[in-house]
């Protein structure tokens, strides 16, 4: 996949293709595109749909094919970065929901639930995420500007809720409370954090949707009815 990245903080890719070159994205993903492309949706079986459904995304998925040469572009909903990221047969990745935008069709997307209920309820990125094998690019959108670690065997890396948006599916989510009263009740950090532990690479986001909803909300005037 030829692709270009730009917009700066409100970003868009636009993907170049080749004629007979196909891409996925989710139904009423595309942004623009010329006249190349003719496009068939699918849901892929009622396993899919269902699956697609408990992790946020659309039922349905679009394939868009380029009889010639020409150019389809994917923008992001929410001010932050899109990334590219290559999967390889045997190394799957794990996503937070909503972060899809599009993909080789040689990539298969499916549900990922976290086995633990602790990281469920209070990691940030709930029970179900979104994990991405097989070969081929896959282009994921992120709140704010991205870090990536690369975490050694045994090594933990611990968070603020909402930040994690991708890891290897060789790692491990946990989440572990934060000790001390004091802490607790003075520190501003909550109760818990979220702890990823290695081996494996991740990336963290700088600015997690929900949590920038939550700032907004409490600078907005609100009235008792």
């Amino acid at each position: 996949m030829n692709y270009e990245i730009m917009g700066g903080n409100l970003p868009a890719v636009i993907c170049h293709m080749k004629q007979g070159e196909k891409i996925v994205c989710e139904s009423g993903g595309m942004s623009w595109m010329d006249d190349a492309f003719t496009m068939e949706t699918f849901g892929g079986g009622a396993g899919k749909v269902f699956g697609r459904l408990f992790s946020g995304e659309t039922l349905f998925r679009n394939l868009y094919t380029a009889n010639r040469d020409g150019d389809i572009a994917f923008a992001s909903s929410f001010p932050g970065d899109i990334i590219a990221v290559e999967v390889t047969p045997g190394h799957p990745i794990v996503a937070q929901k909503h972060a899809f935008l599009a993909c080789d069709p040689t990539v298969e997307s499916s549900v990922f639930f976290q086995k633990k209920i602790g990281a469920g309820f209070f990691g940030g990125e709930g029970f179900v995420m979104q994990k991405f094998e097989g070969s081929g690019i896959v282009l994921l959108e992120v709140d704010g500007s991205t870090k990536e670690y690369v975490l050694a065997a045994g090594q933990k890396m611990y968070m603020e809720t909402g930040h994690l948006v991708i890891m290897d599916a060789s790692c491990k989510m946990d989440v572990e409370r934060i000790k001390g009263a004091k802490n607790v009740l003075f520190g501003g950090e909550g109760l818990f954090n979220t702890v990823v532990t290695g081996p494996g690479r991740i990336v963290l986001q700088t600015m997690p949707i929900a949590k920038t909803a939550m700032e907004l909300y409490q600078l907005m005037p609100h009235t008792n009815s």
